[in-house]
C-alpha cells in the first residue's frame, strides 16, 4: 500500500476477496454486491463505550463508519423516498433544477456551446444524479454544495463538510421541496387521516424506523401549526405547492397538503436522513 502506508488490519480478508474476484472472472458488479450485502458492511454505526475503548478507530470492523451520504446520493435518496426517482438506465445527460443565471454568468457567447441553461422536462428531471450534465466551469450547484469535486483534477477522497448552505439547499432547492410534496401526498393517501400514522409512514419511508414518542409529539404539534398557517393563507399554500414541474395531486385540500409538505421537509432534513448510519 505504498511506502507511507501501514499493513492491512485484515490481510486474510484481502486475500480471500482477491481470490473471490478471480473466481468470479473479475466481475466488478458481483464483487460490489458481495461487499455491500455482507454482514460487516450492513452493521449499524452505533457503538458502546466498551467497544469505543477497545477499538476507537474501528479497525476490527465491529461497526459501520458513520458519514454523510455523497452529494449525488443525497439528491437521489430524496427522489427515491418521495417516489419521484426515474430509475431508467443509460441515455443522454439531463438538466435538473439549478439556480437561474449560473451558466449565463460565465457565458462567452459567440460560437461556444452550453451558454444558457434550460432545465429538462418530465421524467428527465428526476433521473439519477450520475446522468446530470456537467459543465466544467460551472458544475451543478447543489452537488458542489455537498462536496462533489469539480472534476478538474483527480480526487482520491472527497472532503465532507457541514455548512449552512447545505441546509438551505435541502429546505429550498426545488428538487427537495418537490420531493417533500410528493412524500406528503403519499402520507395523506397511504397512511390515513391520523397525524401519528402519517408521521410513522414517513419515518419508515425515509429513516427505516418508527418515530420515538417525543418525535411524534413535536411533529404533531408542528402539523397543527402549519395547518393553521396555511388554512388562513390559501395563497401561500398554492405558492408552495407550485414548486416543481410535476403536477399537484388535486384530491387534497391545498392547505392540508402544504402543511404536510413542510412536515415531510422537516423529516427529509433530519441529520439521519442524509447520513449513512
Amino acid at each position: 500500500f505504498g511506502s507511507q502506508g501501514e499493513a492491512p488490519s485484515h490481510p486474510e480478508l484481502l486475500d480471500w476477496l482477491a481470490t473471490e474476484f478471480v473466481r468470479t472472472n473479475w466481475d466488478v458488479k458481483a464483487m460490489q454486491r458481495l461487499i455491500v450485502t455482507s454482514a460487516t458492511y450492513r452493521q449499524a454505526s452505533r457503538v458502546t463505550p466498551e467497544l469505543r475503548e477497545r477499538d476507537p478507530e474501528n479497525r476490527l470492523l465491529a461497526r459501520m463508519s458513520r458519514f454523510r451520504l455523497p452529494a449525488e446520493f443525497v439528491r437521489d435518496n430524496a427522489l427515491a423516498v418521495s417516489g419521484l426517482l426515474n430509475r431508467e438506465i443509460g441515455g443522454r445527460s439531463v438538466y435538473p433544477y439549478q439556480p437561474p443565471g449560473l451558466w449565463e454568468e460565465m457565458a462567452f457567447h459567440g460560437v461556444f456551446s452550453a451558454q444558457t441553461y434550460a432545465p429538462s422536462k418530465g421524467a428527465d428531471l428526476y433521473r439519477r444524479s450520475m446522468y446530470t450534465f456537467w459543465k466544467r466551469t460551472v458544475p451543478p450547484a447543489s452537488l458542489t454544495t455537498f462536496d462533489a469535486p469539480d472534476r478538474e483534477k483527480c480526487t482520491s477522497r472527497r472532503p465532507v463538510t457541514n455548512t449552512p448552505l447545505q441546509a438551505l439547499v435541502l429546505m429550498n432547492d426545488p428538487t427537495y421541496v418537490e420531493a417533500a410534496r410528493h412524500l406528503a401526498s403519499s402520507m395523506l393517501k397511504q397512511a390515513g387521516p391520523r397525524a401519528e400514522d402519517r408521521i410513522a409512514f414517513a419515518y419508515r419511508r425515509v429513516l427505516a424506523r418508527k418515530p420515538a414518542p417525543q418525535e411524534l409529539v413535536v411533529l404533531k404539534r408542528a402539523a397543527a401549526q402549519q395547518m393553521a398557517v396555511y388554512g388562513s393563507n390559501p395563497q401561500a399554500a398554492k405558492k408552495l405547492l407550485a414548486t416543481g414541474d410535476s403536477p399537484v395531486d388535486g384530491q387534497w385540500n391545498p392547505a392540508e397538503l402544504a402543511a404536510w409538505t413542510n412536515i415531510a421537509t422537516m423529516i427529509l432534513n433530519l441529520d439521519e436522513a442524509i447520513t449513512k448510519e
